[in-house]
């Protein structure tokens, strides 16, 4: 999957193992602490939604100023994620993860101090900024000091569930701030949290040397996939909120894609380029990134819709709203375990397939609410399963989507697959619950949207969320390819910068 650190061991290592002569003896310990900060930036993905009354009342935020909020943070993680990638290869990962989670710490600091809207609004401009350093550059950290691939599998298994969380966390932990502590500690709250990470960081982190003969960056090929990126994801924001035929959103869309044709052409000319075309060469990396995309939208569509449920149909406070994500959280726990064990003994290919059916049959399960509403018997069993189903799932993507790297693509294969995260979680809010909007509008015709017909669409949108994921589970089935070739030994060495033989059960 991909490369690793050709050094001698010290004398202080531990004498190496089949599968693991380049392992870190505090690699365990460096996963802990990399997930932590890719816990907590997931959770500022989400936390903030349930804060903007309170910040609009406190700092006198517009409608509009709420929504750039929200959507700075998206904009610049999402379009600078691919960029940060691949910056991590050249001047080091741990380096870019250490300097992403410092502005994301400090971008926190000035966001809970905010005197006013525009503050706040830099500040989570920077905060993303934060995450499209350090999270492929952890991803990648991940892959390097991981290469066993029974090891890596469970480390990749650990990140993307704890990383899945992150998001139901972050719904659950900002009800209960906002009640208890007010909105100012939604992000105060990441303050400890880095400065325990960057501490621990510096002992137990080993980066890979840099080994790539890039000496510069393709500078016109990051600006057209940055400045691409950020119009598609400004395009599927805008899309939330006003028309498919506004000129706020064709124009962002089309815009993307056209400098996403130009990134393609340059990258297809220039010597060095930021994104070798080598990398769309490997089927299943390839397939998982797309597959990503359904998985993804699916998930932050239904986080948005149930949320919308239980406050608006249902009445509950925000405080209650975090505490209904608690089964939610109880089941991903064992569906994480499950995943390992099913990319270690069965393949990824399959685990993913398993899924993505589990989680399509949580949609199904959502798909059954009304209006009169019952926790126990329609939300705990459909977000127990689905939450089960996307456990097992979203490792299993990672683990795929990292297949086969060289050590001089880690980090650009971390920030592809962190970016069509973004990218899918933005498509899904756009598309899905525009649908819903729409089919509750169908429902009630000429007369007010009610309760029922906001659950119909509701209902509508989770019946097609179901058909979404089934189709990448049979897009999985149909593309991507079962690679089985023996795992390496200590007596086969992998140089830095050469392809890493293939997981055994890829």
């Amino acid at each position: 999957m991909s490369a690793v650190e050709n050094r001698p061991a010290h004398k202080a290592d531990p004498a190496p193992s089949a599968g693991a002569a380049d392992a870190f003896p505090r690699r365990w310990k460096a996963l802990a602490v990399l997930s932590l900060v890719q816990f907590v930036i997931v959770i500022d993905n989400t936390v903030v939604n349930v804060a903007l009354p309170s910040i609009r009342d406190d700092l006198g935020t517009s409608q509009a100023g709420l929504a750039w909020v929200v959507n700075g943070y998206l904009l610049a993680a999402g379009g600078l994620l691919l960029l940060g990638g691949r910056v991590a290869d050249m001047v080091g990962r741990k380096r870019l993860f250490v300097i992403g989670t410092t502005i994301f710490a400090l971008a926190s600091l000035t966001s809970g101090l905010a005197w006013n809207s525009g503050t706040l609004i830099v500040s989570r401009f920077a905060q993303g900024l934060g995450e499209a350093l350090a999270s492929p550059a952890a991803l990648s950290l991940i892959v390097l000091m991981f290469t066993d691939s029974k090891e890596r599998a469970k480390a990749l298994g650990i990140w993307g569930g704890l990383a899945g969380m992150g998001a139901t966390v972050g719904v659950l932990l900002s009800g209960v701030l906002v009640d208890l502590a007010g909105w100012r500690w939604v992000f105060l709250i990441n303050l400890p949290i880095a400065a325990v990470a960057l501490l621990l960081a510096a002992r137990d982190v080993r980066d890979a040397p840099v080994t790539t003969s890039r000496q510069r960056l393709d500078v016109w090929g990051g600006l057209f996939i940055t400045a691409g990126l950020v119009a598609v994801v400004n395009g599927f924001l805008q899309a939330a909120e006003h028309p498919w035929g506004s000129p706020r959103v064709w124009v962002s869309l089309a815009g993307g894609l056209v400098l996403v044709l130009l990134f393609a052409a340059v990258e297809s000319r220039v010597q060095d380029p930021m994104m070798p075309l080598r990398f769309f060469t490997e089927r299943t990396r390839i397939t998982a990134n797309v597959a990503t995309v359904f998985l993804t939208s699916a998930m932050a569509a239904m986080f948005f819709i149930v949320t919308l449920y239980v406050q608006q149909v249902l009445g509950y406070s925000p405080l209650q709203s975090g505490l209904a994500y608690l089964p939610f959280c109880a089941a991903f726990v064992p569906g994480m375990i499950l995943s390992t064990q099913l990319v270690t003994k069965a393949g990824a290919k399959n685990a993913i397939i398993v899924g993505f059916l589990v989680s399509a049959a949580g949609m199904l399960l959502l798909a059954r609410i009304d209006a009169d509403g019952s926790f126990w018997g329609q939300l705990v069993p459909a977000t127990v399963v689905l939450s089960f189903g996307l456990a097992i799932g979203l490792p299993a993507l990672q683990n795929a989507a990292l297949h086969r790297l060289s050590g001089a693509d880690a980090g650009l294969g971390s920030g592809v697959q962190t970016a069509v995260q973004q990218l899918g979680s933005s498509l899904g809010l756009a598309v899905l619950t525009t649908l819903a909007v729409m089919h509750s509008r169908d429902v009630a015709g000429s007369g007010q949207v009610t309760g029922q017909a906001m659950v119909d669409g509701y209902r509508f949108a989770f019946v097609t969320a179901a058909v979404v994921l089934a189709a990448g589970a049979v897009l999985v089935a149909v593309v991507m390819r079962s690679v089985r070739q023996p795992q390496r030994t200590a007596d086969e060495p992998v140089s830095p910068g050469s392809p890493a033989p293939a997981d055994s059960r890829s």
